[in-house]
């Protein structure tokens, strides 16, 4: 006799299905969107000699760092990106990363901040963040693939889900750390509650939202050789070929590559929270 069987799986897909017929205009708006916005950026960075480029990632590591091991990380590392020839791979990836970050971004601190101020929100919000964050990264191609097709806009859409938790948790984590004292002052003082999120919450929270933006950044760079499956190009799309052509070399150039752009925007990211957390201290 076969068991009963709930169908989950179903469910989901015949709301993917129902989605994508009733809605393809969202689907479609947003792919032109996001294309257009890579295809900006890329061309942008590839107007510039690589060189020139360097040069000015190197001085905006140095103006947000001030760190000499951050500045001779940036300016070794991409000249070395360069002498590998994978110059255009990495400006496609940077475009990808950046897109995908600040969506996640304006997505994830304004949930943040609710769930921080509303009990009930909270309660929603976080066990789907356990989900989002156990769930495996190779299941967010799925949806991608029926919503937006193979390409960068399904590789963006699965990067910002897999990337997007820790800037939610994390803002809503800095909100509620901030001290019950200080919170009660300001009411005393008659804060409204825009002021006091604002000038008050906000501002301490500051260190720990960045963290959680920098670990956005990191798990949206991991993200980047998994998206390369559904039609994301850049150093992923390097690395897939090179799996696909048994190409050892090609990959791990490809593989070293991610690594330099992931310290060089960690060290900067770690810096800029370091420098919010001193200015705090004072």
């Amino acid at each position: 006799m076969e068991h009963l069987k709930i169908p989950i799986g179903q469910a989901i897909a015949w709301f993917i299905e129902r989605f994508t017929d009733h809605f393809a205009f969202i689907t479609m708006g947003f792919s032109d969107v996001t294309e257009s916005s890579i295809k900006v950026l890329v061309n942008a960075m590839m107007f510039f000699p690589p060189w020139v480029l360097i040069l000015i990632f190197t001085a905006i590591a140095w103006y947000l760092s001030r760190r000499r091991g951050v500045i001779l990380l940036t300016l070794i590392g991409l000249l070395l990106i360069w002498n590998m020839g994978l110059w255009a791979p990495t400006a496609s990836t940077i475009a990808l990363v950046l897109i995908s970050t600040l969506i996640a971004i304006l997505i994830g601190l304004p949930l943040g901040i609710l769930a921080a101020l509303n009990q009930s929100a909270y309660r929603i919000i976080m066990p789907i963040l356990d989900v989002m964050q156990t769930m495996p990264a190779f299941v967010y191609l799925i949806p991608a693939i029926p919503l937006f097709g193979l390409g960068p806009t399904g590789a963006i859409f699965s990067t910002v889900i897999f990337a997007m938790p820790p800037s939610i948790r994390l803002t809503c984590l800095g909100i509620k750390q901030v001290p019950l004292e200080l919170v009660e002052a300001a009411d005393a003082f008659g804060s409204t509650k825009s002021q006091k999120l604002f000038k008050l919450q906000l501002p301490m929270a500051t260190p720990t939202i960045m963290a959680g933006i920098n670990q956005t950044i990191m798990l949206a760079l991991s993200m980047v050789v998994i998206a390369a499956m559904i039609g994301a190009k850049g150093l992923g799309g390097e690395v897939w070929k090179a799996i696909q052509r048994l190409q050892p070399d090609r990959g791990f150039e490809a593989g070293i590559a991610i690594v330099i752009i992931a310290m060089i925007l960690d060290r900067i990211m770690q810096r800029i929270a370091s420098k919010d957390n001193d200015a705090q201290t004072q």
